[in-house]
């Protein structure tokens, strides 16, 4: 990794790893979503070239690695260029043909991208505005996932052309499995080598999507024109845990994948196509056991917002030995996830079971932009980033106050990075909540927008507006620009090495809060950047927000840690 170079070992050989790729000055090719070319003796991935390191200078191209290389710059061939960003290079069965996704500023893969296909023989050019254009011509279409049919050699890709993430085959205009549900997992663009459905040995396909909540399994026979036949479907019912992705399959139909459910941490399994028995979980990401009687199970909610309808996950109080109210509702935490396109998830999660083994009522919100419920939801965020996302947590607290389910007096809300952006928009913009906490919480979109990696260098265009032609709109959205605003509780927890989210921006919001005579703590954790890594100030952080919550709502915690709150 200090290198960025990549390597060759022959397995038992007993020799030492030989770079194959440069040994560059500043490590300035980085490579990933690699395939092995077996026949060719070569890689082919997407490099990085970071020569230049601002952002808008790198340069991603799609290249081939010659496997048995010394490591010359000779060894490596460009064979697609002259875009902003490439993604899910994937060869063809008879190694002659390359598909793969690409796009530009100021999109994301999930506004608008392009599958284009290349013919790899000797007048082949890197160019890719001369590669073939399969899909993604109207320029308002996200294109993902192209994978080749392994024996038909049919081209295979995700479009959300119709609303809907769904799958289609090349050269057809209609999806081999028509659905109003999203495919390729559950934040589809982030990375690179996500791989939503795949094909078993005797060629059918098998694909997951996500239902009420819950993940489902289909497989369906896609030889002919046309949509698929014989699909099959299952779920829990089945055997299979209630959250899972990343499927791959055996030879003998044996599916290994990644998921959990809301007692199971995020695991390995397998699971028998032929018994259709229980999974079995081969490795666990957590050496944690609880009685199910302390685990609350979470149930989807949809509830009604400012653009229609909004969705979450409501995790009720689940611990008879412990209760932190005597009212008939208890108090409720809304959690905003990061993101922000992206989704949260009903896995194992032992920071919400936290909060509802403590008395607690949860509500984990899928606001508008979030994924998994179509393309015009997640497009609702697209110029409304810290308006949508803010109406929708507080509608999702009030229609939990209107159903009985939470206090309106005790109406907290939390969120880290993006969500902790969401967070702060919520306490200084809308007076829903009585109390917050901002974990390394976004406060200045100007800032962010002036000083991020290439992928999301531009993300802010789609979400605000262009900068800095709309600097007024940035400072409007931002929570720093509107401190006098805030009038409840607020928790600050903040990394003191942290460069996306500068210290002094949780500085002068504690600041302000304490000039306006607000209960207010800041807690500065030393070693932490972006996102809290050590176990013991994750575990400080919880605590921390718990004796806040505590003292602010006069509840009892027992050994709660000490925390001095200003203004109380």
């Amino acid at each position: 990794f200090s290198t960025q170079r990549l390597m060759r070992l022959v397995e038992g050989s007993g020799d030492e790893p030989v770079a194959i790729t440069p040994d560059c000055e500043s490590c300035r090719y980085r490579f990933a979503d690699g395939y092995y070319d077996k026949k060719a003796q070569r890689l082919i991935m997407v490099r990085e070239d970071h020569t230049n390191p601002n952002p808008k200078d790198v340069v991603n191209e799609i290249v081939s690695v010659n496997a048995n290389g010394s490591g010359e710059d000779s060894d490596i061939n460009v064979l697609a260029t002259g875009n902003d960003f490439y993604s899910c290079p994937r060869l063809s069965p008879d190694g002659k043909k390359l598909a793969y996704v690409t796009w530009n500023h100021p999109n994301m893969p999930w506004d608008e991208t392009q599958l284009r296909v290349v013919t790899l023989d000797d007048e082949a050019k890197a160019e890719s505005s001369s590669h073939e254009l399969v899909a993604g011509s109207d320029g308002d279409t996200s294109i993902i996932q192209p994978k080749w049919h392994p024996t038909t050699g049919d081209l295979f890709y995700i479009s959300d052309e119709t609303g809907y993430y769904n799958i289609y085959k090349g050269g057809s205009k209609t999806s081999v499995l028509p659905m109003e549900y999203d495919f390729g997992g559950a934040s589809p663009g982030w990375s690179l080598g996500q791989q939503g459905y795949s094909f078993l040995q005797d060629g059918r396909l098998f694909a997951t999507y996500k239902k009420d909540g819950a993940s489902r399994l289909l497989l369906a026979d896609v030889s002919g024109d046309g949509p698929a036949r014989s699909i099959e479907e299952y779920g829990s019912d089945d055997g299979l845990p209630m959250m899972f992705g990343g499927v791959v399959a055996s030879v003998n139909s044996e599916f290994y994948f990644v998921g959990g459910s809301p007692s199971t941490p995020t695991s390995v399994f397998k699971w028998s196509l032929e018994s259709k028995g229980e999974a079995e979980q081969l490795a666990c990401s957590s050496t944690l056991k609880f009685s199910e009687d302390i685990v609350s199970v979470p149930r989807q909610i949809e509830f009604p917002t400012t653009l229609g309808t909004a969705f979450g996950y409501y995790y009720p109080p689940c611990n008879d030995k412990y209760k932190c109210t005597t009212d008939d509702a208890p108090p409720l935490l809304v959690k905003a996830h990061g993101g922000p396109t992206s989704c949260t998830g009903t896995s194992f999660n032992a920071g919400i079971q936290f909060w509802t083994s403590r008395g607690f009522a949860v509500l984990d919100v899928d606001y508008g932009g979030s994924t998994g419920y179509g393309r015009e939801y997640r497009r609702r965020l697209r110029g409304a980033w810290g308006v949508v996302d803010v109406d929708d947590v507080c509608a999702g607290a009030k229609y939990l106050v209107e159903q009985g389910l939470a206090d309106s007096k005790r109406l907290c809300i939390d969120g880290g990075s993006a969500g902790g952006f969401t967070t702060l928009g919520a306490l200084a913009f809308r007076d829903i909540f009585t109390a917050g906490c901002s974990l390394y919480g976004i406060g200045d979109l100007t800032l962010l927008a002036s000083d991020t990696h290439k992928f999301e260098s531009r993300y802010l265009d789609g979400l605000v507006g262009e900068y800095p032609k709309e600097e007024a709109l940035y400072k409007k959205r931002s929570p720093i620009e509107s401190i006098d605003t805030l009038s409840c509780p607020i928790l600050l927890l903040q990394g003191v090495e942290d460069k996306v989210v500068p210290p002094n921006q949780a500085e002068s919001m504690h600041q302000a809060l304490k000039k306006k005579g607000l209960p207010t703590c800041l807690k500065l954790y030393e070693g932490e950047q972006h996102g809290f890594r050590q176990a013991a100030n994750i575990e400080n952080a919880l605590d921390s927000e718990l004796a806040f919550y505590g003292k602010i709502y006069g509840i009892p915690v027992p050994n709660a840690i000490d925390i001095e709150i200003d203004n109380m």
